[in-house]
């Protein structure tokens, strides 16, 4: 079987546990998926301010800590921790290799995803109501297609213990090895939907070791501080066990798997990938021992003739002010200040569109929905925030909320603020012939 491993399912998740894996978990592939679409908008952000940037940010510390454990158990690598600059993270790895003595380490460059060039004012947006990109008036940041496997086994091709890509679509950096490494034709359809089904169970790690799961009183997780990341020993008919190691916290099990097989799925008898249309309708799952659960079944169609493009666009800044109220009556006196703190800023032209007053643990969750806490409530704050273009309309924002210290109602105090950059995103297609992958070699 070969064996894969789930170093990382989110651009900030824990290293810890990755490091366990490739010392310890006998791995054939070490997996790490670290871009989401803003993870991605903000890579371009980063690397317009610095061209030696615009990679994942934990990356050197990731390399660091599992390249001599993956070299001596033969473990290659494959990520996008590439984000917006592959080449830049490519450089980076080389450079930690030498500096922990992995001679000859090879690492593979997948690019071609960034397709920012392609992009005009009248690219539709599907999830924009099908307006353009004209129509949201905003800086073009970058665009980036999801590649998929025929991009990646070139680079596996090439033999390098490190394939490093930008955006590609994540259940294709578990597939591609799959494929790989048991040859299966690209037009399996149903063999390629079974490997995608390993690939979007591992793709977002602890969440199917028990992160993201634990609800304590109904679905307890022992030693959850400690949980490990998920292990697939995929057959070569595409069927997989998935565990973990024995020493490390957490748990494998049907509810686990469970959630993650239905996570972020709109139609399980139709996923979409650049890959294939998998089908995860007919999937069982079966416990096979303690934090072993066998999954089979799924299968697959033809792939989409189209491949999705994340477009991100310079969202401004954004502005999180705060100040609370405890004691009794806390949640009147809050209400008061943010009222007042809406009716002043409404004065303020364009800014009641960009405005967004929250009074938290009572409906800084669930105001939209019209939800309100029950009984007396003595301890909450008030959460102010905005987004503009205008850094000035910013400061402004955050000056009346501080002002409430004294201006406001009784009793309030520990007044925050903040400003950031941010970055909003929107979906558009391209035809598959516009894009062309490019791969490349490094050596330590």
């Amino acid at each position: 079987m070969l064996r894969l491993g789930c170093g990382a399912g989110f651009s900030s998740d824990r290293l810890e546990p990755a490091i366990d894996l490739a010392r310890d978990g006998r791995l054939d592939y070490l997996i790490f998926e670290t871009i989401g679409e803003r993870t991605l908008a903000f890579g371009h952000r980063d690397r317009k301010a610095d061209p030696t940037r615009g990679y994942n940010p934990q990356l050197a510390a990731r390399m660091r800590g599992v390249l001599a454990h993956a070299r001596a158990n033969r473990t290659r690598i494959v990520t996008n921790m590439g984000v917006a600059n592959v080449a830049a993270a490519g450089e980076v790895t080389i450079a930690i290799a030498r500096e922990l003595g992995l001679k000859g380490l090879r690492v593979a460059l997948v690019e071609g995803d960034d397709v920012t060039s392609l992009m005009a004012p009248d690219t539709v947006l599907f999830d924009h109501g099908n307006r353009t990109i004209a129509e949201v008036k905003r800086p073009v940041a970058g665009a980036n297609v999801y590649l998929g496997i025929d991009a990646i086994l070139p680079a596996l091709e090439t033999g390098a213990e490190i394939v490093i890509t930008g955006r590609v679509a994540d259940p294709s950096l578990f597939l591609a090895p799959l494929v790989h490494h048991y040859g299966w034709r690209r037009d399996d359809w149903p063999l390629l939907g079974r490997g995608t089904i390993v690939g979007h169970l591992m793709e977002c790690g602890m969440q199917i070791t028990g992160g993201y799961f634990a609800d304590p009183g109904h679905k307890d997780v022992a030693r959850l501080a400690d949980c490990g990341y998920p292990i697939a020993e995929v057959t070569p008919e595409g069927d997989t066990t998935i565990t973990k190691l024995p020493a490390a916290g957490g748990q494998v099990s049907v509810r686990t798997v469970k959630e993650q097989l239905l996570y972020e799925v709109h139609d399980p008898a139709a996923y979409l990938t650049p890959d294939v249309t998998a089908d995860f309708s007919n999937v069982r799952l079966a416990e096979h021992g303690a934090d072993r659960v066998h999954v089979s079944g799924g299968s697959g169609r033809r792939r989409p003739e189209t491949l999705k493009v994340t477009v991100g666009f310079d969202g401004g800044w954004l502005g999180e002010g705060g100040i609370s109220y405890a004691g009794p009556n806390a949640v009147a006196r809050a209400t008061l200040a943010r009222d007042s703190l809406v009716e002043r800023l409404g004065r303020h032209k364009g800014f009641a569109d960009h405005l967004r007053a929250d009074i938290i643990g009572v409906d800084s969750l669930h105001g939209t929905a019209g939800v309100r806490a029950t009984g007396e409530v003595h301890d909450t704050r008030v959460r102010v925030a905005m987004r503009s273009a205008d850094r000035d309309a910013i400061e402004t924002m955050l000056w009346e909320v501080e002002s409430l210290l004294c201006c406001g109602p009784a009793g309030g105090g520990g007044y925050r603020g903040q400003i950031s950059a941010s970055v909003i995103t929107h979906s558009t297609l391209i035809a598959r012939d516009a894009v062309q992958p490019t791969v490349r070699v490094l050596t330590a």
